[in-house]
C-alpha cells in the first residue's frame, strides 16, 4: 500500500481536509466489463444507464483525476444550484461532489434541500442557526449524514471485496480530521483491494489508500 505518500501529504497539510493506477487483472468477462466502462471514459457518456451507476461513478472518478487541483479549504459564496469553487481548487469533498455533477447529481442541492427539512440530524460542530448552501455540502460529516439517510451505509471491512465501484468511503485522518473518496473499479496491483479517487492534498489521486486511514462510513448512493 502507498501509506508512505499519504503520510508524507497529511504532514504537509494545515487546513481542513476532508500515479497512474495499475489496471485490474483481465478475463473474458472482465475484459468485456472494462471495455463498457472505458467506453464511458472515452465517450465521456456518464450518464449512459445501459451501464450500472456504481460503473458509471467510477468513470467519473477516473476523469477527475486527470485534473490539476490545488488543495484549497477557503469559504467561498458560490452559485445553487449546480454552484462550484474554481475548477483548479478544491478539497477531498469538492472530488466527490465533481463526480456525483457528471452522472447528474447535484449534492449541493440535495444536501441543502435535506438540512433544510432536517437541520437539527445534521452536525452542530461549526456553529451555524440555518443551512449554509455555499458550504454544507462540502464538508464530510454532513455527505455522511445524508449519505446515512438516503443511500445505503455499509458496516466498514477490512476485504476488499466489500467495496464496490462508485461507493463513497469516509476516513479519519490521524488527527482526526474527516477525509472523503470513491471507490473505482481498478484494482491494487495483487487485486484485493480497489483503489480509490481522493484529493488529499496533491489533487485528485487514484491511489491504493482504502485501508491506509481508518474508515469511518462506507456508503452506496445513487439518487
Amino acid at each position: 500500500m502507498q501509506t508512505p505518500k499519504i503520510l508524507l501529504v497529511l504532514a504537509a497539510l494545515s487546513l481542513n481536509a476532508c500515479d497512474a493506477a495499475p489496471e485490474i487483472p483481465q478475463s473474458k468477462t472482465l475484459g468485456a466489463f472494462l471495455g463498457r466502462v472505458e467506453q464511458v471514459r472515452v465517450n465521456k457518456n456518464w450518464r449512459d444507464t445501459r451501464l450500472a451507476f456504481g460503473l458509471r461513478l467510477s468513470a467519473a472518478a477516473e476523469e477527475r483525476a486527470t485534473h490539476s487541483v490545488v488543495y484549497d479549504a477557503a469559504y467561498e459564496q458560490i452559485a445553487y444550484p449546480q454552484g462550484d469553487v474554481a475548477p483548479d481548487r478544491g478539497v477531498c469533498s469538492d472530488e466527490v461532489i465533481r463526480a456525483y455533477r457528471l452522472v447528474g447529481i447535484d449534492l449541493q442541492r440535495l444536501v441543502h434541500e435535506d438540512m433544510a427539512r432536517a437541520f437539527h440530524v445534521y452536525p452542530k460542530r461549526w456553529g451555524l442557526k440555518a443551512p449554509d448552501r455555499n458550504i454544507d455540502h462540502r464538508r464530510v460529516p454532513n455527505l455522511a449524514t445524508f449519505f446515512t439517510r438516503h443511500g445505503t451505509s455499509l458496516k466498514p471491512s477490512t476485504n476488499g471485496d466489500d467495496y464496490k465501484p462508485g461507493d463513497v468511503v469516509a476516513w479519519a485522518l490521524a488527527d482526526g480530521r474527516p477525509h472523503i473518496g470513491l471507490v473505482t473499479e481498478r484494482r491494487s496491483s495483487d487485486g484485493t483491494r480497489p483503489l480509490v479517487m481522493h484529493n488529499i492534498g496533491a489533487g485528485p489521486q487514484i491511489e491504493d489508500m482504502l485501508f491506509g486511514l481508518t474508515i469511518t462510513g462506507h456508503y452506496r448512493y445513487d439518487g
